[in-house]
């Protein structure tokens, strides 16, 4: 009879770790509300996401500017006043640590003179910047990049830290990447987003669970963003598991020195 109650607590046991096992693993797959059926898997499927908003120029920003002629009959005055750098079939001239918007969203460019860059996207700024340089310059070809646009990832993800975006196109996803992915104890349901909007801090959660996801408006990374993945309640329950055997190992420890030294005495 004790057999068969052990055997029926046993099992019992089993189906309930086997219940929990499979409840805690629907919470670790991305997007699990997008199908996969066979159409899927043959065809694909076209799912709804944001569209994407170039990024706005913001003070603080570092901007690189190159502007590229092909007249050398311009290199003297380019030399003198942009340094370029001299190359086959032409001169270029190139910001070498960037040009800081200041706080009132300006640029302070050698020979175009002061640019209203804030709010504006790079490709706005080229053409203004293309403006300006055809008075100086034969045929420019201007190019205006984003050199500061990075995000911070903190929480449960593989590298922790910041990093910078090569372009100006990413994702909440693409952070991730970059920071090696959740871990096992990542919340997928409760990613934070803080972005600095107008000197305030703004506040957004993601469930990566869920595909709907895709369509929320801050999926696009802007520039400073940082994202912060908080420990699942299975993270507490490891550390509890690991604090209670390392409690039990020290009693067991302090139990056989407490004996030995009774029978010494």
């Amino acid at each position: 009879m004790y057999k068969i109650r052990s055997t029926t607590a046993i099992l019992l046991g089993a189906f309930m770790l086997a219940l929990t096992a499979c409840k805690t693993y629907q919470k670790v797959p991305y997007f699990r509300n997008i199908p996969a059926d066979s159409s899927v898997y043959s065809q694909g499927r076209v799912i709804p996401t944001v569209s994407y908003q170039a990024l706005k120029i913001k003070p603080d920003d570092l901007l690189g500017i190159t502007i590229t002629t092909l007249d050398n009959s311009t290199a003297v005055l380019t030399e003198a006043v942009t340094r370029p750098q001299s190359g086959p079939g032409g001169v270029v001239s190139q910001a070498g640590n960037g040009f800081l918007v200041s706080a009132a969203g300006t640029i302070e460019l050698p020979l175009l003179g002061t640019l209203q860059v804030s709010g504006s996207t790079t490709e706005q700024i080229k053409t203004q910047i293309q403006a300006r340089a055809i008075t100086y310059y034969k045929n420019p070809v201007v190019n205006v990049r984003l050199m500061n646009f990075k995000v911070t990832v903190l929480g449960e993800v593989g590298r922790p830290g910041t990093y910078f975006v090569n372009g100006e196109k990413a994702t909440l996803l693409d952070a991730l990447g970059l920071a090696g992915d959740l871990t096992i104890y990542g919340n997928r349901r409760n990613v934070l987003l803080l972005r600095d909007a107008d000197g305030k801090q703004k506040s957004i959660r993601f469930d990566l669970n869920n595909g709907q996801a895709l369509t929320s408006p801050y999926l696009y990374l802007q520039q400073n963003d940082v994202v912060y993945v908080e420990p699942g309640k299975a993270k507490a329950a490891a550390n509890n598991a690991a604090r209670t055997q390392t409690i039990a190992i020290v009693g067991s420890i302090i139990s056989v020195l407490i004996v030995a030294l009774t029978r010494i005495r």
